[in-house]
């Protein structure tokens, strides 16, 4: 389940265990991506210790030099940021290697600096060729993980990443400012959003504050719109470690950060698979046609078969397909049509259910007895309950609550369903 990246992997010399700092899951997956997981572009990266230490932190500050000037320090083969204030002042801080932390870049570059490649979200997408045709909004080097390599193995996000020069630059247009100790700062163009949330992930979680993280690592509260000029105020009292079930977002994609602790307690597929067969196994009927419905393998995602349960979501009864109370003028369409609950004569949607395969976005191992509206994913109630209060960055100053498996906006009074499924009748 959470076997470890194959590359750059350091295990401990007394058991040959990888160390393993955390994962990144990409909300809107169900355990995969559309079209299979290839290389550095998958559902979910997992973070490991570095046979040989990668990381940075800034050392000489060069300031009041002209771009020119500035170019030639940033072609220095080691890193550094450079801060544009006009067409004849750059301020470049060169960054010196940090033999106690790894680095991890994510970004929306295939380059050899992004160890995670990330795309565009396209809420309920079945292939990658549906996020293909839409202008990305996230950036090319979005942000950076720096892990300690010494227990307790935090992690800490920053907004940009370097790029194959080692270089990150801020232009002239880019937010960016001097702090009161005389240091550099500043945003990228869309932001990196992050949220914390109380009680880490937990059956207590709830939702924290979202917060705007910048190139050194400082919080912000967020900007009027995702790109604006003007920065939030500074929270001095939050900090940028990553604590399990941190949420950040790109723009354009949202990850979910498991540590290894917190993946530990969660459960894994095989857990869900043995869930998967008990539900089968009880043989639910349905209540009009009396056949007995089953959940398909984990590894069939997408078409609905003749033995899969459909739920109405304004009610919650499972059935199996059927064209009972099918409104004539919607008899064209299957999925989402609203329909007549044969049960209890209620209406609404009248959509197929499907697991939740995704281990990383349970809270609890409770049998999968809930399913988010309108898009028939089905977890357990704690996993529901707290997906649907969790408001998630969408566009450029909107949020709303949506399904981590699929990313579909919730929709309904409480964005989730109690499922009642009827017995086998003999």
């Amino acid at each position: 389940m959470f076997s470890p990246e194959q590359e750059n992997i350091s295990t401990t010399s007394s058991t040959k265990v990888p160390v393993k700092y955390g994962e990144l899951i990409v909300l809107g997956y169900n355990g995969s991506l559309p079209n299979g997981d290839r290389g550095r572009r998958k559902s979910r990266f997992g973070l490991c210790r570095r046979p040989k230490a990668n990381g940075v932190k800034p050392s000489t500050v060069h300031v009041a030099c002209t771009p020119q000037a500035a170019k030639a320090i940033s072609n220095k083969d080691q890193h550094s940021i450079s801060y544009t204030l006009s067409r004849v002042q750059t301020v470049v801080v060169e960054y010196t290697h940090d033999s106690n932390t790894d680095m991890f870049q994510i970004g929306r570059s295939t380059e050899s600096p992004i160890d995670f490649v990330v795309t565009d979200t396209v809420a309920g997408s079945q292939s990658n060729s549906d996020t293909q045709s839409v202008q990305s909004t996230i950036s090319r080097f979005a942000c950076r993980i720096m892990c300690q390599r010494t227990p307790p193995y935090t992690a800490r996000i920053y907004a940009a990443g370097f790029d194959s020069s080692k270089n990150i630059f801020l232009g002239e247009k880019a937010a960016k400012w001097k702090t009161s100790d005389g240091q550099m700062d500043g945003l990228t163009t869309n932001g990196v959003l992050v949220m914390h949330p109380w009680h880490g992930f937990t059956q207590d979680s709830k939702p924290g504050v979202w917060r705007e993280i910048s190139v050194c690592g400082n919080v912000f509260t967020l900007r009027e719109t995702r790109s604006a000029q003007q920065r939030g105020k500074m929270v001095e009292s939050e900090s940028q470690e990553l604590v399990d079930g941190s949420l950040i977002d790109l723009c354009g994609a949202t990850l979910l950060w498991r540590t290894a602790e917190g993946l530990s307690r969660t459960p894994t597929v095989k857990h869900l698979e043995a869930l998967r067969q008990e539900i089968n196994a009880a043989r639910p009927q349905c209540p009009v046609g009396f056949n007995t419905l089953a959940f398909p393998s984990m590894r069939r995602k997408d078409t609905p078969d003749e033995k899969q349960p459909w739920v109405y979501l304004h009610c919650g009864h499972v059935h199996g397909y059927h064209n009972w109370g099918n409104r004539r003028e919607e008899r064209e369409g299957r999925e989402g049509r609203h329909r007549e609950c044969p049960m209890c004569r209620t209406e609404g949607p009248y959509v197929p259910l499907w697991l939740g395969c995704e281990a990383g976005f349970y809270l609890d191992a409770a049998p999968p007895t809930h399913a988010f509206s309108p898009c028939g994913h089905v977890c357990s109630e704690k996993t529901a309950a707290f997906w649907c209060q969790i408001p998630l960055p969408h566009g450029t100053h909107t949020f709303h609550a949506a399904c981590p498996f699929c990313a579909r906006q919730l929709s309904g009074e409480r964005g989730y369903v109690r499922l009642i499924f009827q017995g086998p009748l003999d």
